[in-house]
């Protein structure tokens, strides 16, 4: 056969790839969304909300490190279902009524099979896509998923709290999510590779890219994981909190776009010192919008939530800027695991302060990591040279919720 006429079936595989992770993102949503609600609002103890939101930062660093050995077992597809069947275990723990410590271990676990599940589809995805249509694919995936992420919130809005009617829906979700990729004829890719991870070089390359990347894990788990938690405990209404979760998602289509065309035109790091700047802005406003002005809250916390999202899309392509494309791989994995391992430790300190400084905690602290790093982007602006704009690779959209993974078991 040609490649002409493999090219159709490739895209259909592809989109069955998609479809498969959009199911997952839409019962994640529902989850995201469920979890803090119930644990804020059933009179558990104050630290299992946050800790729930650690618990997956914390499952999917266990994900990257272990995703990588299961898969060069037994394959992709296989991996793909045992991944799938640790979601459904999860949301099943869940189902079992509010039990704080399981609900924790349970987002551990999901954790877990999320980042492998991640991992396995970019992976397929790589291998699979065409050199020319290849960034379109990988974006094209990226807003499906972030998009999923809001269609769960807002279903999460249209049903009853009480009961276990959100986990089950889940757990129906992510088997539809199993036929796609269980119906696929896209061949399995070869075994992966063992990739390295060298922050050396990462930090070499680029230091602004990597803490950049550091940076970006606090400050979306932080937000993504704490906003339903804050709401809750300021008696927000489940379909409001629902609600802001959907629009939150649209962030990253409206703010991360223009800012990454803006990084293509001029120095990545003032665009990065802009971005950190409007995170500051808009905790500030953050901390002050009532929530009886709930359609201008949403609107802050949705740009909020935008800027979050581009730290990580700016800071990766600044990195493969000022990276040779033979070390590409292990730039992406290596960032992949500084972003799980900050991802976990950020909030897991915003857990411990909350008790102390209230549920503001977490906003204060994703100004002080925003404000941070755009004082060491700036001092690093003022001893690099600029790379020249015909010499960057180009912007595409990503989402820090959805982090490079593909990158560590990628093959030969």
């Amino acid at each position: 056969m040609t490649g002409e006429t493999q090219r159709p079936s490739s895209l259909f595989s592809i989109t069955a790839i998609v479809v498969s992770m959009t199911f997952v993102a839409i019962g994640n949503g529902i989850m995201l969304a469920y979890v803090p609600y119930v644990l804020s609002r059933a009179g558990a103890p104050s630290w299992t909300p946050g800790a729930a939101v650690t618990a997956i930062a914390f499952g999917g660093l266990l994900g990257c490190i272990l995703a990588g050995p299961v898969i060069r077992r037994v394959g992709h597809a296989r991996a793909f279902s045992c991944s799938m069947a640790l979601v459904l275990i999860a949301a099943f723990l869940v189902a079992l009524g509010v039990n704080p410590l399981l609900w924790v271990l349970a987002r551990g676990i999901y954790g877990a099979a999320g980042n492998s599940n991640f991992i396995i589809a970019q992976s397929w995805l790589n291998h699979a896509a065409d050199n020319r249509w290849r960034g379109k694919a990988m974006s094209f995936f990226y807003m499906a998923y972030v998009l999923g992420l809001g269609v769960g919130a807002w279903l999460f809005g249209q049903m009853p709290a009480d009961g276990n009617l959100a986990p089950l829906v889940t757990i129906f979700v992510t088997t539809i999510a199993l036929l796609p990729i269980g119906l696929t004829r896209l061949p399995t890719p070869p075994a992966p590779a063992r990739v390295s991870v060298d922050f050396a070089m990462a930090w070499r390359n680029s230091p602004v890219a990597l803490i950049g990347v550091l940076a970006a894990g606090g400050l979306s788990m932080v937000v993504q994981g704490f906003t339903p938690i804050y709401a809750a405990t300021n008696n927000v209404g489940q379909t409001d909190v629902a609600l802001l979760m959907f629009v939150m998602q649209f962030g990253l289509l409206f703010v991360q776009y223009p800012l990454g065309t803006l990084s293509d035109r001029i120095d990545r790091r003032i665009v990065l010192i802009f971005t950190c700047l409007l995170i500051a802005g808009t905790a500030v406003a953050a901390l002050f919008v009532s929530f009886q002005a709930l359609v201008i809250l949403m609107l802050v916390f949705a740009l909020w939530a935008g800027a979050v999202e581009s730290v990580y899309s700016i800071a990766n392509a600044h990195a493969n800027d000022r990276t040779d494309p033979e070390d590409f791989v292990p730039l992406a994995s290596t960032l992949l695991v500084a972003w799980s391992a900050s991802a976990t430790l950020v909030p897991l300190a915003v857990t411990a302060l909350t008790p102390v400084y209230g549920p503001k905690t977490f906003i204060y602290a994703a100004m002080a990591v925003a404000l941070l790093y755009a004082a060491f982007v700036a001092h690093r602006l003022r001893r690099r040279e600029t790379v020249p704009v015909e010499a960057r690779e180009s912007f595409e959209i990503r989402s820090a919720q959805v982090p490079n993974a593909g990158a560590l078991v990628e093959g030969e």
